[in-house]
């Protein structure tokens, strides 16, 4: 294939992207045109084993702690929309429970800590040019006392888009913005190097990096964990998570025969031949979270020796040039994962964590169970699992609400004015419209299915206690004696 990277890099440049952006889309960009597969065969890698777990750590005391903090910085990942649960603003700007936001509880549970330990903890977003002063203004409304310049913000490049007929950069016209897309949160790197972040963060004394989701409120700065990553001296660490059934198509943690190091294989990575392989739980045990540690002085050393761009394995993604027009022509969209970085160092560890501290949000059917009584606030402003269903055994019950009806927020807070309680549930499933009355309680395995009625007008669940399959119609089934 031709390789036509002086445009890409003309068009950068005069985008004012940074040296450090245009170097880490020329790594993606070189590996495009190589024909680079990225395909990584089972014969290729062993299972990861042998893997500490947080639960097996010791307590950090108050006076290490204090001192850890000093050295931290906690990076959010903020550039998202939430489109596909029909969000305009950015995600972390919804109301999750009791009328905070994904922000408000991120914001406490900092100043919490700041509080708790009087040390100062460095608090950066990772913005996107669609949610930056989305973000900055609630904080500035909300949390005024967050905004530490130039610590507060750490901007997402761009990436331009590329002919898929051509290997040029498209071009279109009605819309030149739609020539360039997001790089992915592996762009994460080159923004912490081309911002200059990176070094006002090692000048201030930041030696340790945290880095998580927004939309996931199991992830908070834990002492422990800082306390284990700083004293392992390891430049990169992941934090995961046991495989269940419900997880054997995502990726997974693996290593890599040729040089023994950890590396991710998404299924986009496996051969067919290999996918049973894959989708063993109990060979490969093992996936992301998304919740690093990242040693800030190890990150530089290492970027410095690689050009100023790690290799991380390119992510193609077929698309057209406008989204929303098919016949506008083809192009590819090329992004990195940050995870895929465990691959790029030469000392990089994984730790297993509880489920506890994986709890996104990417669908209305985990928002509802969230905002449902499953879940409390904590003083210190983190989100946990109910003592009263840890007390019983139980976990946190499976729902699946009908997409048709329940996909998007809107949706989803016309038909439930009033989450049910579900300290008693197992698994929720709905089926159709139902719109839930104050005083529901879910107990067991749940299938409410309405008879007829329409998102206008809805099947009503009356108050009362449900266990097995229900259905609701008008008028509201009577409730099952409590």
């Amino acid at each position: 294939m031709a390789n036509h990277f002086e445009e890409f890099r003309t068009k950068m440049q005069a985008a004012g992207l940074s040296d450090a952006a245009i170097a880490a889309f020329k790594k993606n960009y070189d590996q495009l045109v190589a024909g680079v597969t990225g395909m990584v065969p089972e014969e290729e890698i062993d299972s990861a084993t042998g893997l500490p777990s947080l639960m097996d750590l010791p307590s950090v005391s108050p006076s290490e702690a204090k001192t850890l903090l000093s050295q931290t910085a906690v990076l959010k990942l903020n550039g998202g929309l939430g489109t596909s649960m029909g969000l305009e603003k950015a995600k972390s700007l919804l109301v999750v429970k009791d009328g905070k936001t994904f922000l408000d509880l991120i914001a406490e549970q900092v100043k919490h800590m700041r509080m708790s330990y009087g040390s100062e903890v460095i608090f950066t977003l990772m913005n996107s040019f669609s949610t930056s002063a989305d973000t900055r203004a609630f904080l500035q409304d909300k949390h005024p006392d967050l905004l530490q310049e130039p610590f507060i913000e750490l901007m997402q490049n761009m990436s331009p888009k590329v002919d898929a007929a051509t290997n040029k950069p498209a071009a279109y016209p009605p819309h030149p913005d739609m020539e360039w897309c997001p790089p992915g949160h592996g762009d994460i790197y080159p923004s912490l190097l081309g911002s200059g972040m990176l070094d006002r963060l090692i000048e201030k004394g930041i030696k340790y990096l945290f880095v998580s989701n927004s939309d996931n409120l199991g992830a908070t700065l834990d002492l422990d964990l800082l306390s284990y990553f700083a004293t392992s001296k390891k430049a990169f660490l992941m934090e995961v998570c046991e495989r269940t059934a419900s997880d054997k198509k995502g990726g997974h943690l693996c290593v890599r025969r040729s040089d023994g190091r950890l590396m991710l294989r998404e299924s986009a990575m496996c051969p067919d031949a290999d996918k049973k392989a894959f989708e063993d739980i109990a060979k490969h045990k093992y996936f992301n979270t998304n919740n690093l540690w990242v040693s800030l002085e190890q990150l530089r050393a290492t970027l410095d020796s690689s050009g100023g761009a790690l290799g991380l394995p390119l992510i193609k993604n077929k698309k057209t040039v406008n989204p929303r027009e098919g016949s506008s022509g083809p192009v590819f969209q090329l992004e990195t994962a940050m995870g895929s970085a465990i691959e790029c160092f030469d000392s990089a560890g994984a730790i297993v964590v509880p489920r506890s501290r994986f709890a996104p949000v990417k669908t209305c059917s985990d928002l509802f169970v969230l905002r449902s009584d499953a879940y409390v606030i904590a003083e210190d402003a983190t989100v946990a699992v109910a003592p009263a269903l840890l007390a019983g055994g139980g976990g946190v019950p499976l729902v699946k609400l009908d997409d048709g009806f329940y996909k998007l927020v809107d949706q989803l807070e016309a038909l439930t004015p009033a989450v049910p309680s579900l300290l008693s549930a197992k698994s929720v499933t709905v089926k159709g419209p139902v719109k839930f009355s104050p005083g529901v309680v879910l107990r067991g395995d749940v299938t409410l299915e309405a008879e007829g009625g329409s998102a206008e007008s809805p099947a009503v669940l009356a108050a009362g206690e449900y266990d097995g399959a229900v259905k609701v119609g008008a008028p509201a089934p009577a409730a099952v004696p409590a």
